[in-house]
C-alpha cells in the first residue's frame, strides 16, 4: 500500500489515460479529467469534486454555495437574478452569478425572450415571461420619475433586495474558486510543492514499495 494519503478514495478511482493525479505534501489527489470536472463544476457546484472523489468537498460545496444562492434569492423576492444590457439597465451582478451554473440559466432564456419582445425600448403588451417573471427583466422603459417594475422591486423587499443580490453574487464567485479547485487541485500552497503523478508512476511506485515490503519482510 502506498504511504501517501489520498484525499479521494483510490480503491473508487483507477486512474487511465489522459486522468491527472497531484500530490500535494504527501497527499495524493486524483483529479480524473479536469476539464470534464471543471464543467461539472460549473454547472452545478460541487458536482466536478463528486466527480473526482472527492465527496467530503463536493458535499460541502454543494450545500454552501446552493443555500447561499437560493437565500439571496429569496430575500430578493426571486427579482435579484435577471440578465439585461440596455442602456439604464446593465446588469452587470449578473456576470457575477452566472458562475453558479444552472439554475442562473433561466435568466438567460428569460432576458432573450424579453428581448424579442421589447421594440423602441417599449416592451409589447404580447410578453409573456416562461417562469412566472422570476429571473425575468423588468419591463421597459425603466425611467426614473415614474413607477416601474425595478422601481417597485426595491420598494417591496427594501434592504432584501441589495442584499440578496450580493448573496447570490458571492455564491457565483464562490463557485470560481470551486471550479479552480476541481481543474487543478487543492487551492493551498504547500510548503513542500506540488507535483504530478501519471497513473503509471503511482502504479510502478506502489510495486516498488510492496517488493520492499516482501523484502524486509
Amino acid at each position: 500500500m502506498s504511504s501517501s494519503r489520498s484525499e479521494n478514495k483510490p480503491s473508487a478511482i483507477h486512474p487511465g489515460p489522459g486522468d491527472r493525479v497531484v500530490e500535494v505534501d504527501g497527499q495524493t489527489v486524483y483529479l480524473r479529467k479536469p476539464a470534464l470536472a471543471a464543467v461539472l463544476a460549473w454547472l452545478i457546484p460541487g458536482a466536478g469534486h463528486l466527480y473526482q472523489g472527492r465527496t467530503r468537498k463536493g458535499w460541502m460545496f454543494m450545500i454552501c454555495i446552493l443555500v447561499t444562492y437560493f437565500f439571496g434569492f429569496a430575500i430578493g423576492g426571486g427579482h435579484v437574478v435577471y440578465a439585461s444590457w440596455i442602456n439604464g439597465d446593465k446588469r452587470w451582478h449578473y456576470l457575477c452569478q452566472l458562475p453558479v451554473g444552472l439554475v442562473a440559466f433561466p435568466a438567460l432564456i428569460e432576458g432573450n425572450n424579453m428581448r424579442k419582445h421589447t421594440v423602441r425600448g417599449v416592451t409589447t403588451a404580447d410578453w409573456k415571461p416562461y417562469f412566472g417573471e422570476l429571473m425575468s427583466p423588468p419591463r421597459r422603459p425603466l425611467q426614473e420619475n415614474d413607477a416601474d417594475d425595478l422601481a417597485s422591486w426595491y420598494a417591496q423587499r427594501g434592504a432584501g433586495y441589495e442584499m440578496g443580490t450580493w448573496y447570490t453574487m458571492i455564491a457565483g464567485l464562490l463557485n470560481v474558486l470551486v471550479i479552480f479547485d476541481a481543474f487543478a487541485g487543492p487551492l493551498a500552497i504547500p510548503i513542500s510543492g506540488k507535483s504530478e503523478r501519471s497513473p503509471k508512476d503511482e502504479k510502478e511506485g506502489d510495486e516498488s514499495e510492496a517488493k520492499s515490503q516482501e523484502g524486509a519482510a
